[in-house]
């Protein structure tokens, strides 16, 4: 690698640097505290199976939940028997639709978690905010390039604060590798790799199209409070729907749908490109291109190579990211092993990073591990590798070996309680009328989701794009609109 420098003295060029643009940025609006230091907070949550579930708790565990939303009639009604068990929360109001809990309770909430399927999380989030109500939402923020910048001007307006939730942004080890790249830790960096083993649900090419066959809605779903915004469909499973929640759409597979998910790229990118992210200020890409497999109307690529052009950021130079997902010929399409220079004889090396039988592979005190989700940010000081999913676990590479990246943040604060730490820094924000208190707030989180679904835009276009992001258009086709802003059913509107 060129300037090569001692691994260890490469550790140590990590000067304290700024608190950093993603606390600085104009998200600094003045959100609305709590009354009083000590007065609880009244949470209402939309979602409460899956990943809803931890979230309530985790709110309930910040002040009192007034009110519990979903469709899924076994997932209310075991959340509510569980908050019963526990003696706490019991008596929140029980609903199906978001629109009537926020309608009927809406002075008595002062924030509200949004843990449903990608393509509610706007209308519900966005219909909080505009009634004055602090949000947390899950990732990715939106199902949409519009919704994400209407998340971030609609926080900015109404003066709440705000939270995503992709957990790994807590970690200390995330927060204190995007400090390292922003002192120069890598030099200039140039390229950014991020991979994923995602799809785990069913899409292409084993799912081209819609069932043809209507089946039953079970007893416990709510199907038109299901679709929300979507076009109307008939419902489908394969097999008794009352002993399974795991249907066609419903309660996961809706993940590969491009009415109701974002597919890999949407699941993942928020949480495995965050760290590169923000690291490296990288704002919006403005070309944007993909190679993808199986593209339809219906349902997420088998395969996708996606590439995006980031323009230079200061005194960072101009990046280029690749996001790589899915099979193509029966392999994992990956990273080229030409990227790691580094580390070649594992024997002599506590850490190594190797490539092998299409697979990258990282050695741990002597153990090879399959490495099915990571990052690579290439520097002219070396390679920052990043072995999973949150980009909380640092390794830099550079000719003379593999090292670990240790110490805690400078500049920006100590959390590390992963999803209850998230929920913890966004209470603190609430309570001391801060919405920068929490990291992932919207003005970040909105700008990471929409760089990231631009990829799904040049996916289902089939050419490279390029992207005015002062204006939030594709420029270059007029049939990348229709993939940038969706269109809502009646009722559901923004």
């Amino acid at each position: 690698m060129s300037k090569r420098m001692n691994r260890r003295g490469f550790l140590k060029t990590t000067a304290a640097v700024g608190a950093g643009y993603w606390l600085t940025a104009s998200a600094l609006s003045a959100g609305r505290a709590a009354d009083t230091p000590n007065e609880k907070l009244h949470f209402a949550c939309i979602g409460v199976g899956g990943k809803g579930s931890g979230d309530a708790s985790q709110v309930g565990n910040l002040g009192v939940i007034v009110g519990i939303c979903d469709v899924d009639e076994d997932y209310l009604n075991g959340k509510a028997n569980e908050f019963a068990k526990a003696g706490k929360h019991a008596d929140a109001k029980k609903f199906f639709d978001y629109r009537k809990m926020l309608d009927e309770l809406g002075k008595q909430i002062d924030a509200v978690t949004v843990s449903t399927p990608d393509h509610t999380h706007a209308p519900a989030s966005i219909m909080a905010m505009k009634l004055g109500k602090h949000v947390y939402c899950q990732k990715p923020l939106t199902h949409s390039v519009y919704e994400a910048r209407l998340m971030r001007q609609t926080a900015h307006d109404m003066k709440v604060c705000t939270q995503m939730g992709n957990q790994g942004t807590a970690a200390s080890g995330l927060r204190r590798a995007a400090e390292f790249i922003q002192a120069g830790g890598l030099g200039k960096v140039t390229q950014v790799h991020v991979w994923t083993n995602r799809p785990i649900w069913p899409q292409a090419p084993g799912i081209m199209a819609r069932p043809k066959e209507e089946t039953p809605v079970p007893t416990y779903l709510h199907w038109d409070e299901w679709l929300g915004p979507a076009a109307v469909r008939p419902y489908h499973h394969s097999g008794d729907p009352n002993k399974s929640h795991r249907g066609t759409y419903h309660d996961f597979n809706w993940r590969g749908w491009w009415d109701f998910g974002t597919g890999a790229i949407g699941d993942m990118g928020c949480h495995t490109a965050n760290m590169a992210y923000m690291g490296l200020k990288l704002g919006l890409p403005h070309t944007i291109s993909a190679e993808a497999g199986n593209v339809n109307p219906e349902t997420c690529p088998s395969f996708a190579h996606v590439i995006m052009e980031f323009a230079a950021r200061g005194e960072m130079p101009a990046v280029t990211w690749h996001w790589y997902e899915g099979k193509k010929d029966n392999k994992n399409v990956l990273p080229s092993p030409d990227l790691v220079k580094g580390a070649k004889k594992r024997s002599e090396n506590e850490f190594a990073v190797f490539f092998e039988n299409n697979v990258w592979k990282f050695n741990d005190k002597k153990r090879d591990k399959r490495i099915d989700s990571g990052s690579f940010l290439v520097g002219e000081k070396g390679v920052l590798f990043s072995p999973d999913d949150y980009g909380a676990d640092a390794y830099i590479v550079t000719e003379d070996g593999v090292e670990r990246l240790t110490g805690k943040p400078a500049r920006l604060p100590i959390n590390d309680g992963g999803d209850q730490g998230q929920k913890n820094e966004w209470a603190k924000a609430i309570r001391e009328n801060n919405p920068a208190l929490a990291i992932s707030n919207f003005d970040y989180s909105s700008m990471l989701t929409e760089a990231i679904l631009l990829g799904n835009v040049a996916i289902r276009c089939g050419q490279k794009i390029e992207y005015d992001a002062d204006k939030g258009e594709v420029t270059n086709t007029s049939s990348a609109a229709q993939f940038v802003k969706r269109n809502y059913r009646k009722g559901w509107e923004l």
